[in-house]
């Protein structure tokens, strides 16, 4: 699914119809009463790490408060909170029928937490599955034929035609309403902030750091892409417990984690793709042989895996076991 520096660029995508009421509606979600959003107006855009959430009011109605002054009200009493950001994003949905990809969507948020405020509101929000995207003022075309050998266009779950004239369409995505998004700064890689101590603290529980680097809590906006890929550049094995490791490994991780994250939003707003070292690759940059795994705690969700045996070596536990590989 889309990670965090991806979801900040849909978040800008969606920018500037904030203001604007929608005039038409259409798409194939059945989360939703796509018909309820007729005639509303766009309040607000805001994303929380691999989530994006828009506000919608009656259009007759005063726009009310923009996230930034939302934020300067929150500050104004006392409590945290920051502005979201975000970025564009033009991303070639997959050939699937929506069946499929309700499965996707189903499998795939499982790992995320739910929101602290979820129920009827004005608040939409909206979960990517994999390969979900937004479009603006265009739709997405097949490029090759599905697995049943059909040549369809994507299906969106969600289209929305503004007044202006310009439109916006959402592919594999699950939508709910909620009262407020659920915001925790302090648990966002691309938040300023961004709490590094509870993020270490979680990361030295005694479990493989591959299972603590994707959990929300602590990580939110950090999905499998980035967790292979800092796991390759500080060279730890993904099963390595988090126990046995020096805290200045998991500060050098947590480093990789932050610096690859902003490197690959800046990519992104420049217009750059992503060129991987150790995720979906056969050998390592230094020509060594990558083993690929399926792994996650047991009962639990799992993501395949990627690493170099050589680059990354297990790592002797406390009772001088090795850590497993698959």
């Amino acid at each position: 699914m889309p990670e965090g520096p991806s979801v900040r660029k849909f978040q800008l995508l969606t920018s500037p119809f904030v203001g604007q009421v929608v005039a038409k509606v259409g798409g194939s979600s059945r989360k939703i009463n796509v018909n309820d959003l007729n005639a509303l107006r766009l309040q607000d855009s805001q994303v929380h790490g691999k989530n994006l959430y828009l506000a919608f009011v009656a259009a007759e109605g005063p726009l009310g408060p923009t996230a930034e002054e939302t934020v300067l009200q929150r500050e104004a009493a006392g409590v945290a909170s920051s502005p979201a950001q975000g970025g564009q994003e033009q991303v070639r949905a997959p050939q699937t029928h929506p069946q499929d990809e309700e499965l996707q969507e189903l499998q795939h948020s499982r790992a995320e937490p739910p929101d602290a405020a979820e129920g009827p509101g004005n608040w939409l929000r909206f979960h990517f599955g994999l390969f979900g995207s937004i479009r603006a003022n265009e739709f997405s075309r097949a490029n090759k034929a599905n697995k049943r050998g059909d040549w369809k266009d994507p299906i969106p779950r969600l289209v929305l035609h503004f007044e202006s004239g310009g439109f916006l369409v959402f592919y594999n995505c699950r939508m709910h309403w909620c009262s407020s998004p659920r915001a925790d700064p302090a648990s966002d890689i691309l938040s300023v902030e961004f709490h590094r101590g509870r993020a270490l603290d979680a990361l030295r529980a005694p479990d493989p750091v591959c299972y603590s680097l994707l959990d929300q809590r602590y990580f939110s906006g950090l999905g499998n892409i980035i967790k292979n890929e800092i796991l390759y550049l500080a060279k730890i094995h993904p099963l390595t417990q988090g126990s046995v490791l020096a805290l200045s490994d998991l500060e050098h991780l947590l480093d990789c984690a932050i610096q690859f994250s902003s490197a690959w939003l800046h990519s992104k707003l420049h217009g750059k793709g992503l060129h991987p070292q150790i995720y979906q690759k056969e050998q390592c940059p230094l020509g060594h042989a990558v083993m690929k795994g399926t792994l996650g705690p047991s009962g639990g969700f799992k993501r395949l895996t990627w690493w170099c045996p050589q680059c990354q070596p297990a790592v002797l536990s406390g009772g001088g076991d090795p850590s497993p590989a698959t």
